[in-house]
């Protein structure tokens, strides 16, 4: 489990995703708000999570995620040791293109859609 932050959206821009489209494997993913609102892609529907709400994507579920308010947002992130390896790999990459990011996806059980 991890606590982060997502910054705001200034207004009238398009929100930054906080990970791109992607699935995990074997590994289910959940998310707990503790102030402001994430956005979320979880296969075709699109929703709003608020302070005190909780998201789970199953294992095999594409899905991205974001905050679509002008707030910041903070939030607790629950995810499994092998999903945890795979954030710290990509933070620790220099190389972010599109060959070198779906190789680590893979890697680590999961698919860059």
């Amino acid at each position: 489990m991890a606590e982060w932050n997502a910054e705001g959206t200034p207004e009238g821009e398009t929100p930054m995703l906080m990970a791109p489209l992607h699935l995990h494997h074997e590994d289910d993913e959940a998310w707990f708000i503790l102030e402001g609102t994430l956005g979320f892609q979880i296969g075709d529907e699109t929703i709003e999570a608020n302070c005190n709400e909780a998201v789970i994507v199953p294992h095999g579920t594409p899905h991205t995620f974001w905050n679509p308010k002008q707030e910041p947002a903070r939030y607790l992130i629950i995810m499994t040791k092998q999903t945890k390896t795979l954030i710290e790999a990509i933070h620790s990459t220099s190389d972010r293109s599109s060959e070198t990011m779906k190789k680590l996806f893979a890697q680590y059980g999961a698919e860059l859609l």
